[in-house]
């Protein structure tokens, strides 16, 4: 049995930044990682992936971007370097390669059992991510063994999938990269459409984030949010690393991808889509306008004159008559692809700290067992708590706070 004040599960971003911020407070700790530092973005991404955030966003504390390119959006393997590269600036205490097999709660900290040796621990901090699973919806299990599935974590690029069309299913950052890809390796592609969030990767000759950033809409604190728990379930921004300008539904569409409402149902082989379609569209437009607006109103009241005036985008355009119901063994698809969202995998967990849903309980970040943490999750303390850019501050506060909790034990 090993010892450490503090463990740190997981050493990507979030672990990363919380080791730092105990390393700055002297208290003694150790990462376990599975893989390798920045194991997720190195295993589970697939090739053509960039950050959503510019290269100036990513900061880490004491460790900002300084390359050539502050402007342009990393790629997976730059990302891995730039998260490999803090690990060894801040010389974090990173165990590689060891599995964590479970987690209990003593009397006096957690007992940490790994496929390479046992800890006890007074703090622990579970870092591990908030997409290590693919959420599959239930229907996926009544889909003909005929039709491939896949998840993100799955596919690599176009090259992994079957001849013939593909369904896309989920219309956030993900699916809509995705089907854009899919559909330029010339396959026919539907996506299906549900809840999601429009944006400009630009407006205004600024980067989008740069605006989120300025009007303080990444700082939002969860406190500050009615329905907290709804907030941290939305979907993805509808966005692309690159320059080449908005990925929507009006592109996808105008590349030649159908576009279809949310999966509703199976039924003797008749795949259901909603009819709400129209009414998600025309929130999401809704949605956009008014921020579009509030940063309007940010720039006039701050004086903001630089580049373009204000302007709107077209409305999205969908078919009036869009396809209610498809049969899949005419349709010609062969693969579906659920861009559905991820969950993390707390299967190792043997402390009662999950709600009815399976979600850890917290309070931004404070674990609702002594002694406990959890970091990089949705909207954790402010809406960038899972950019590379807003785990910091998170971290900065749960040290703090775990440094406090160890000061009282010892008094």
């Amino acid at each position: 049995m090993k010892y450490v004040t503090t463990l740190i599960i997981g050493a990507g971003q979030a672990g990363l930044a919380m080791s730092k911020h105990l390393a700055d407070r002297s208290i003694d700790h150790v990462l376990l990682e599975r893989g390798k530092v920045a194991n997720s973005w190195q295993t589970e991404r697939w090739d053509s992936l960039r950050l959503l955030t510019p290269n100036w966003q990513s900061r880490l504390p004491g460790f900002d971007y300084d390359g050539a390119h502050p402007d342009d959006y990393m790629d997976m393997p730059q990302v891995v370097n730039y998260l490999q590269t803090y690990a060894r600036a801040t010389d974090a205490p990173v165990q590689e390669e060891t599995t964590v097999l479970s987690v209990r709660r003593t009397y006096n900290g957690y007992i940490v059992q790994t496929d390479q040796d046992s800890w006890n621990c007074q703090t622990l901090v579970l870092a591990n991510g908030a997409c290590n699973i693919a959420s599959v919806p239930k229907i996926s299990e009544a889909i003909p063994a005929s039709i491939r599935q896949l998840s993100p974590l799955d596919y690599k690029n176009p090259g992994d999938l079957e001849e013939g069309g593909v369904l896309v299913v989920g219309a956030s950052a993900t699916g809509v990269q995705l089907a854009r890809e899919i559909r330029a390796s010339g396959r026919d592609v539907t996506i299906s459409v549900g809840e999601h969030i429009r944006v400009p990767r630009r407006y205004r000759d600024r980067d989008i984030k740069w605006w989120m950033e300025v009007t303080g809409i990444l700082g939002t604190n969860y406190r500050e949010i009615d329905d907290i728990k709804r907030v941290r379930k939305l979907p993805s921004l509808q966005l692309v690393g690159s320059h080449e300008g908005m990925l929507d539904l009006n592109t996808l569409s105008d590349e030649g991808v159908e576009i279809v409402g949310r999966v509703a149902g199976l039924h003797n082989d008749q795949l259901q889509f909603s009819g709400s379609l129209a009414n998600m569209c025309a929130m999401a437009d809704l949605k956009m306008n008014r921020l579009l607006e509030s940063i309007d109103q940010w720039a006039l009241e701050h004086g903001y004159s630089n580049g373009a005036p204000p302007h709107r985008f077209e409305p999205t355009s969908i078919n009036t008559n869009p396809v209610l119901s498809m049969k899949l063994k005419d349709s010609g698809i062969k693969t579906i692809l659920w861009a559905t969202g991820y969950r993390p995998d707390y299967s190792w967990l043997d402390v009662p700290i999950l709600d009815h849903k399976g979600a850890i309980k917290h309070d931004g970040g404070v674990v609702d067992s002594p002694g406990m943490y959890v970091l990089g999750l949705p909207f954790l303390r402010t809406r960038k708590s899972t950019l590379i850019d807003g785990v910091g501050d998170d971290a900065e506060y749960l040290a703090d706070h775990l440094a406090a909790s160890l000061s009282r034990v010892a008094a």
